[in-house]
């Protein structure tokens, strides 16, 4: 990558821009996206103007915001020299994880090691993910690292997705031999009555999550033949007591909508040479009332034990939709408040 910094010249309004050149104008185009949407991203999430001029971009604002517009600029065409695509997410990823980067991002062929405070990836059959937020870094280290790991936070964090990640990344690299994924069959908050169909279309709708982050990692018809071969399993957790879940990458999914009972036991499930994960939003509870949640539980009994890894999210985390951020600070607001 040829890409330098250009010290403005003295005695003019230039002292408050940071000028950016890059060596190659196609990547420098995709880098600004059509219309220029991917600087007026940067600009809006960061408060600074970023000009084109030619094979260089100048970027006026104040010095902090604009060091890590450059920085940010630097990350993504980084990204654009190693061949990987980018999105809208990418760039806010990119901005999000700024001001703990060194800046020079990631060179192509340089593969930076996941613990050694370099970009944390994952890789599967179908696409490379990687951690938008400290958080959700710090979650994916302690799935590596903890061979129970609990994910705690709001909708749109991308807990549950993260996890099937790494599960998909660690079957494929043959570090387990299977992937089970399991919920709760509950209703969240309206009563469906008897679905009809055999048990694999009644427990399917409740499932559907499950199956859409898995298919986002995996080729469907890979995921077919590894269901068929009972590989991967996508399970209500009620199908879950009396086995013992050895080899195996596990995630409850929901899990502020497992009893007490229900918890301990899933999570005396837990065989040798296995992870498990277990993922929940403590604001979406929909047990009858009355029914103390098995993932409070599990918190308040298990918190401090060596091994178990609990990871926590809040709405600045969320990777979804920005409304969904700003939707659950009213509600959390409004909590507070009554």
């Amino acid at each position: 990558m040829v890409l330098s910094a250009l010290t403005p010249p003295p005695n003019s309004d230039d002292l408050h821009e940071t000028l950016l050149e890059f060596a190659d104008n196609r990547l420098l185009i995709d880098l600004c996206g059509e219309f220029d949407r991917n600087l007026a991203q940067i600009e809006h999430k960061l408060g600074v103007h970023i000009l084109r001029r030619g094979n260089q971009l100048a970027i006026v604002g104040e010095a902090g915001p604009r060091a890590q517009a450059a920085m940010v600029l630097q990350q993504l065409y980084a990204r654009l020299e190693g061949g990987k695509g980018m999105e809208a997410g990418d760039i806010d990823g990119a901005i999000r994880l700024g001001n703990s980067a060194d800046g020079t991002g990631a060179r192509d062929g340089d593969q930076l090691e996941m613990f050694q405070g370099g970009r944390v990836e994952i890789h599967t059959r179908k696409k490379l993910v990687e951690p938008r937020t400290e958080a959700q870094k710090a979650y994916v280290r302690a799935l590596y690292e903890n061979e129970l790991a609990f994910g705690i936070g709001p909708a749109g964090t991308g807990k549950t997705y993260l996890a099937v990640a790494v599960a998909v990344n660690m079957f494929i690299g043959g570090h387990v031999d299977r992937i089970i994924l399991s919920r709760p069959a509950v209703e969240a908050g309206e009563r469906l009555g008897f679905l009809p169909g055999d048990m694999k279309e009644k427990v399917d709708p409740y499932m559907q999550p499950l199956y859409d982050a898995l298919n986002d990692f995996l080729p469907g018809k890979q995921v077919a033949k590894l269901m068929e071969e009972k590989r991967i399993e996508i399970a209500p957790l009620a199908f879950m007591r009396g086995r013992t879940l050895a080899n195996a990458f596990v995630v409850l999914d929901e899990a502020q909508n497992a009893t007490t009972m229900q918890m301990k036991m899933f999570l005396t499930r837990l065989g040798e040479g296995s992870r498990m994960v277990i993922t929940g939003d403590r604001t979406q509870v929909d047990l009858p009332r009355g029914v103390s949640s098995g993932l409070a539980d599990a918190e308040r009994l298990l918190t401090g034990i060596d091994r178990i890894a609990f990871n926590y999210f809040t709405a600045k985390d969320v990777v979804r939709h920005p409304l969904v951020a700003r939707i659950i600070e009213a509600y959390d607001a409004a909590e507070t408040v009554g």
